[in-house]
């Protein structure tokens, strides 16, 4: 009776250890996941601040002009080169 109590204590035993074995695996598995989310926030926000430089950079309006100037030839507009035109024309 008593070579019984203890097997089945022992089999408790030995179970109670394999879980714990893997919990911790577990445990280690998730550590090492939440370290490669947080290093993958981190370099996503280095990309976020470098987007926003790159927006705010490219949205002024001295490159904007001067990219109109260079690239598509274009000249400002001034008041000897405006044309206005009315519904009610020559016929």
């Amino acid at each position: 009776m008593i070579g019984r109590i203890n097997a089945v204590l022992t089999l408790a035993l030995v179970l109670c250890a394999l879980a714990l074995v893997n919990a911790r695996y577990q445990a280690r598995q998730l550590f090492i996941e939440l370290g490669r989310a947080q290093s993958q926030a981190r370099q996503l926000d280095i990309e976020w601040s470098q987007l926003q430089l790159d927006q705010s950079t490219l949205g002024k309006n001295a490159r904007i002009e001067a990219s109109a100037r260079r690239d598509l030839n274009m000249v400002p507009l001034t008041p000897q080169r405006t044309q206005y035109l009315s519904l009610g024309g020559k016929k």
